[in-house]
Order: C-alpha cells, then sequence, then structure tokens
C-alpha cells in the first residue's frame, strides 16, 4: 500500500481491518493531530498493518473476547507525530527509544513492535474501588504473548505491546512503582498466587459469538 497522499487514501487506510475486532481507524485518533495539526500519516503503510496485525490478533482480540470491549486510549503514531509529541513534552516517548511501541512503522524483522495505551472497563471499574492493578498484570501474564505493559495510576490503563522477540517485562506507575517483572526473570510469586488473584476474572475467551 502507498503512503497515503490523499483524504481518500487515509480513509482507504483506515478501512484496512487488523483483527477480527479491530480496524486501523480504531487506532488513528491523536490528540496531538486534532489540536496541534501535526498529521498521523503512516510512512510505511504496510508496515504498519503487518504489525498491527500482529498486536491486536495475539493481545487485543483475546482481551475483547475475555472483558468485553477494550478501549484504545492512544494507538498509532506516525514518525512525525511522535516527535513532534517528544520535542513538545506531550508524552510522547523519542523515536528511537526501545520502548516506544506506538510507532508501528518505525522498526521491522526481529525488531518489530507495536502496541498502545488501553483501558479495559471491565476491570477499571474495580480498579477505581481499590482493585490491586497486578491482579491484571499477571492475568495478561500467564494468558497473552506480550512483550511490554506500562501501568498508569489513571483507571488502570496500561500501554500493551507486543514485539517479535517478546521481552515479557512489566512496569508501573502505580504503586508499587517501578518495574515488577525484567525481561528474562521468573515472577516472583508462584502460579498458584498468581492465579488467586484473578480467580474471579471471566473465562479466557469466554464470549460466545453467532
Amino acid at each position: 500500500m502507498r503512503t497515503p497522499r490523499s483524504m481518500w487514501n487515509l480513509e482507504t487506510f483506515g478501512r484496512q481491518r487488523l483483527s477480527k475486532h479491530f480496524f486501523m481507524r480504531d487506532f488513528m485518533y491523536s490528540e496531538i493531530n486534532g489540536f496541534h495539526g501535526v498529521p498521523n500519516v503512516p510512512e510505511n503503510p504496510d508496515l504498519v498493518l503487518r504489525n498491527g496485525r500482529k498486536f491486536c490478533t495475539q493481545l487485543l482480540d483475546p482481551l475483547e473476547e475475555t472483558f468485553g470491549r477494550v478501549a484504545v486510549r492512544s494507538g498509532y503514531r506516525s514518525p512525525e507525530l511522535n516527535a513532534f509529541g517528544n520535542e513538545n513534552k506531550l508524552n510522547c516517548a523519542h523515536n528511537d527509544n526501545p520502548i516506544e511501541c506506538h510507532i508501528w512503522d518505525f522498526n521491522s524483522g526481529d525488531h518489530a513492535i507495536a502496541g498502545a495505551s488501553i483501558v479495559i472497563p471491565w476491570f477499571a471499574d474495580q480498579y477505581e474501588q481499590g482493585r490491586d492493578w497486578q491482579d491484571l498484570a499477571w492475568w495478561i501474564h500467564d494468558h497473552l504473548a506480550y512483550s511490554d505493559m506500562w501501568f498508569f495510576p489513571k483507571l488502570a490503563a496500561l500501554n500493551l505491546a507486543w514485539r517479535a522477540l517478546p521481552q515479557r517485562t512489566i512496569s508501573s506507575y502505580i504503586a508499587p512503582r517501578g518495574t515488577l517483572l525484567k525481561a528474562g526473570d521468573d515472577p516472583a510469586e508462584s502460579l498458584l498466587m498468581r492465579q488467586s488473584r484473578y480467580v474471579d476474572f471471566p473465562k479466557f475467551r469466554g464470549i460466545i459469538y453467532p
């Protein structure tokens, strides 16, 4: 697919289906684009779609089929838009930062990465009532082929990333702040302890579709 150079081309790009539940348009909205007018147009649309499909099929679809709707807080960012956000201190990491997961067309091959900031409303409601964010973190760890997770205090939102070579790291800005799981390490909690945290969670991929 050519780089979109018109409204029609960008609209066509947005209609591309990434997985059973997600389309490219679900990840295109950006406040930086809306307020500052910086285009959110991919440099390599084919790579965006290829990495985005891995991210959605391996991570977001199972989440949606377990917990219901997954809300995308911040999805794809073009290199131009993300660089503007970083330079203007708008909560965007530097483009070549290894944990920057929003630029789906920045890396390929073994370095491929795609991710988004998401909220799971089913869990957010419980988190607002005092539930530990680690319950969700360990559920994802035990069920999905994720690479990186970063949790945030508001609504237990998290940056969730897929990589061609997963790192399996968990970090958080919620107490206890810092790194819960480093790449290559085993969890501090046993599998039985982790499972006890989410024993009341819905059945994995338990939603039945007609």
